[in-house]
């Protein structure tokens, strides 16, 4: 066999060899989702905070394991919604969860079948139509032996789960079986995405969201739900560095005094955070410029929620 054959029969091969596929991580808000996606991609891709629903648009990771690609999809956390933007949410994760190839349900040790988790169960036979569904249960630390055996047997007697994984997404205890078992179930296929991708976001939204955690970290109550951040310019400097200009869209005047601070001290303790945070990912210096205006009625327009990666029209009632 002549050279150039070889080697274009081994290139065949190993695209022949190679998996790839979609991963939705479902489940109720603040279950881990985010957390387990970073530690799965090995870096972080979505924000993380201790205040529930602060994931809102579908986001991608892509992890490698071995021949396997997996495309993570960290979800908004299944809830009953309120508001459009809830709705929209929600929308958001069944979604994701209909187009993956695998599903993850992530539920937390501690809580156990709690209403939310009776609504996802309700809702998965529909939704994953013949696809794989594993169950991860987290923070397993928080729980006694004896009680999470409980807990395993009585969620799967109400869901045929294809596996059960007992993980801590946040210490990284049995998370590479999981990464490992889903690597395996992915359909035969050349790679997605480059193999140095980390994610499928582009960078202005994933600078916005940085910034959203910032300010979901600093504030408190009911204020992070009523804001979001878009990133409005994007300038290359001759020197590497990148001037990245970002709006803080609130709903109400007062919320912008919150934001603010006294003497503007909130944002700039917000704005150093999120700086850091950005240098630190895209390994360069950057210039953040932070603004905050008020728009009573953005939770209620569509270019809003178009760059949330969230659909409009699934926020109607």
């Amino acid at each position: 066999m002549c050279p150039l054959v070889l080697r274009g029969f081994i290139r065949y091969a190993r695209v022949m060899s190679t998996r790839a596929g979609f991963v939705a991580l479902i489940g109720e808000p603040n279950a881990g989702k985010s957390t387990l996606l970073n530690r799965m991609v090995g870096a972080k891709v979505s924000i993380v905070t201790h205040k529930v629903q602060t994931t809102r648009a579908r986001i991608r990771g892509v992890a490698m394991a071995g021949e396997a690609q997996i495309v993570f999809v960290d979800t908004p956390g299944l809830f009953k919604p309120r508001r459009r933007l809830d709705r929209a949410m929600v929308a958001a994760a069944w979604g994701g969860a209909a187009d993956a190839d695998v599903i993850v349900l992530l539920i937390e040790a501690h809580r156990g079948i709690t209403e939310g988790v009776e609504r996802i169960l309700e809702g998965l036979p529909e939704v994953s139509r013949g696809r794989k569904v594993a169950l991860a249960i987290n923070k397993i630390d928080r729980t006694e032996a004896p009680k999470l055996l409980k807990l395993t047997q009585d969620i799967n007697e109400r869901f045929s789960f294809a596996k059960t994984f007992m993980i801590s997404a946040e210490r990284g205890h049995g998370v590479e079986d999981l990464k490992n078992w889903l690597a395996n179930e992915l359909p035969e296929s050349p790679w997605l995405y480059p193999e140095d991708q980390l994610a499928d976001l582009p960078l202005r939204m994933i600078a916005a969201e940085m910034t959203r955690e910032k300010l979901t970290l600093r504030l408190h109550q009911e204020l992070p739900y009523q804001l979001t951040v878009e990133t409005e310019a994007w300038t290359e400097k001759p020197d590497g560095s990148a001037r990245i200009d970002q709006v803080i869209y609130v709903s109400r005047p007062g919320h912008k005094g919150i934001i603010l601070g006294n003497k503007g001290e909130t944002i700039k303790a917000i704005g150093q955070s999120a700086r850091a945070e950005l240098e630190e990912f895209m390994g360069r210096k950057v210039h953040l410029f932070l603004q905050v205006k008020v728009r009573e009625n953005w939770l209620d327009e569509a270019e809003r929620y178009s760059e949330m990666g969230l659909d409009f029209k699934d926020g109607n009632a």
